[in-house]
């Protein structure tokens, strides 16, 4: 198993001189900011991970991680594999009762921050971002060595080094990664979870690894291609295929303009459907006001546009095929704790729609089992058996929960794995599927209670519980309205201490006194990235099943006319 750096030495000793990233800036996007060559990169980051040891990075420790993709921070992340660290991904921007509970949880050593968020969080824009909303934790005040990149600005805590400066004066003398280092810990990502259960996703040297050459399927990547993408899983495989990565600006959703001048004739791209929506947006406007033969004609996009880490629906292929009709639209299947698993293209996803969610034909080296042995709801599966209209028997297929394995399976969650428990053997998805006469697995709903909001999984039974506390609330649930670019809108259904439980459908009602206190108390228990868009009250909640449990789907019918009305 190479080590991702090492894979970049054999590319770097080959094409020194290849631009390896590109950094888009300017007021517009538009501009070059920085380019760094092949052999450029490798230095940094040799030099780089030399300085990190001088300082005391030790192999194993975990490293919080709160950069933007651009290239000092695709340096550190890389520099930090290769001294034998492990990068975190927490959101700054949950709650901060949230945030402690995941910093106690990874119990990292160092922090790796822009010196902006530093400023933001406890230096002069502090007031700025709350008065945003943004309840940022004051990462100088964490006990932890700390990384900064960036200029120095107020609030960067004293005795923090400058990523910029790490091993200016020092040769780059890392040792290559041993074999036995491939099963290290290289990459946690939390991806739901409570302040007294937060759930974190571990990968390994090898998990990521296997990642990547996933990816590197997906896209097809090649020597000279350009892959324009702030998704470091497309990134990352692209310079190791000898290709450039074009890093943006901004988030396609922050600049969406600026992404559309700078993907146009790029050779790949990899966006969730949130993006995928800004972009088209953009391109169907621009296309409307300044061209007369139609979208077709102006707009461009790039060769290949793989589109995921959220579910991709028919109505958004159909859509970016109709104004990027140039474009190879690609829908990705596959979850944090293995990503990604399965690939299928518009064409064959939307004719195969009427059988149920195609996500496609599993990539090499994935493994699929369907168990239908387990289902969380099992008075709700008479209509699951026939899943499909087709009227070829061969291509139906009993149906059961989706369990995958391969070779970016992740290690475990993190709490399994500090308590000394086995790492993962297969991941239970949560989506009830089968694999059609071809192989390729179509998924046909969910055997858990999980919303999908842009690339964040919601988990309502972790949050209820809590939300059944707060003043005035008999009962509370979250529900996900499915809305036409795939993402969900989510919905907090609230019912009043002391009500009537009449027969019949409830009636429910946005705006309410209730509803408005709920609303404006939600932001003190959840975590940011649950917070529902619309809050109502219902004068009780519809119950299905033998155990008499709140009625998800009905609840779903009843507050899609209101939350139609919810921008995101």
């Amino acid at each position: 198993m190479k080590h991702l750096v090492d894979e970049l030495l054999v590319v770097a000793r080959s094409t020194p001189d290849v631009v390896a990233l590109r950094w888009f800036g300017g007021r517009d996007g538009g501009r070059v900011r920085e380019e760094v060559t092949f052999g450029g990169l490798a230095e940094r980051v040799e030099r780089t991970a030399t300085g990190l040891r001088a300082q005391g990075m030790e192999p194993g420790d975990r490293v919080l991680f709160s950069i933007r993709p651009r290239p000092e921070g695709v340096v550190l992340c890389l520099a930090v594999l290769r001294a034998g660290g492990a990068v975190v991904f927490v959101d700054p921007g949950s709650t901060p009762e949230l945030f402690a509970a995941r910093i106690a949880a990874a119990r990292p050593r160092w922090a790796a921050t822009e010196a902006l968020l530093h400023a933001a969080s406890s230096g002069p824009l502090r007031g700025i971002a709350r008065s945003r909303g943004l309840l940022l934790p004051d990462y100088g005040q964490l006990p932890v060595r700390h990384l900064y990149t960036g200029r120095w600005l107020p609030g960067v805590p004293r005795g923090a080094h400058r990523v910029a400066r790490l091993g200016r004066a020092l040769p780059g003398t890392v040792r290559a990664l041993e074999a036995a280092e491939a099963d290290r810990e290289a990459l946690v990502v939390f991806t739901s979870g409570t302040t007294s259960d937060p759930k974190a996703v571990v990968h390994t040297v090898r998990t990521l690894g296997g990642m990547l050459e996933l990816f590197g399927q997906v896209g097809d990547l090649k020597p000279g291609q350009r892959a324009h993408t702030d998704q470091m899983f497309l990134g990352l495989p692209a310079i190791i295929a000898g290709g450039t990565w074009e890093i943006p600006a901004k988030a396609p959703k922050d600049a969406p303009e600026a992404f559309a001048r700078g993907v146009a004739g790029a050779d790949s791209s990899f966006l969730v459907p949130a993006d995928v929506t800004a972009l088209l947006d953009v391109l169907e406007a621009g296309s409307k006001a300044g061209s007369k033969a139609g979208p077709a004609a102006s707009a461009a996009g790039p060769a290949v546009l793989a589109v995921g880490a959220a579910p991709v629906t028919v109505a958004l292929l159909e859509r970016g095929r109709r104004i990027l009709p140039g474009t190879r639209w690609l829908a990705v299947y596959g979850a944090t704790e293995i990503l990604p698993a399965a690939v299928t293209d518009a064409d064959e996803k939307i004719a195969a729609a009427a059988a149920g969610d195609l996500v496609g034909r599993p990539l090499g080296g994935i493994g699929v089992r369907i168990d239908r042995a387990t289902s969380e709801d099992s008075e709700d599966r008479t209509d699951r058996e026939h899943p499909t209209d087709s009227a070829d028997p061969d291509d139906a297929r009993e149906v059961g929960e989706l369990v995958l394995t391969g070779p970016s399976l992740m290690a475990g969650y993190l709490s399994d794995l500090d308590a000394g428990r086995a790492r993962a053997v297969e991941h239970r998805t949560g989506d009830l599927a089968y694999q059609d006469a071809e192989g390729r697995i179509v998924l046909v709903g969910r055997n858990r209670d999980m919303i999908i909001r842009g690339t964040v999984n919601i988990y309502p039974g972790l949050f209820e519980p809590r939300l059944r506390e707060l003043p005035g609330v008999a009962d509370a649930v979250l529900v996900g309205v499915p809305v036409p670019d795939g993402d969900e809108r989510v919905v907090l259904v609230v019912t009043a201490e002391g009500g009537t439980r009449p027969g019949g459908d409830p009636e429910i009602q946005a705006g309410t006194e209730l509803a408005r206190s709920v609303a404006d108390q939600v932001v003190r228990v959840l975590d940011h990235g649950a917070l529902p868009d619309l809050v109502v009250e219902a004068s009780h909640l519809p119950l299905a099943g033998r155990s008499r449990k709140p009625d998800r789907r009905a609840l779903v019918n009843l507050v899609t006319p209101l939350a139609g009305t919810v921008r995101a």
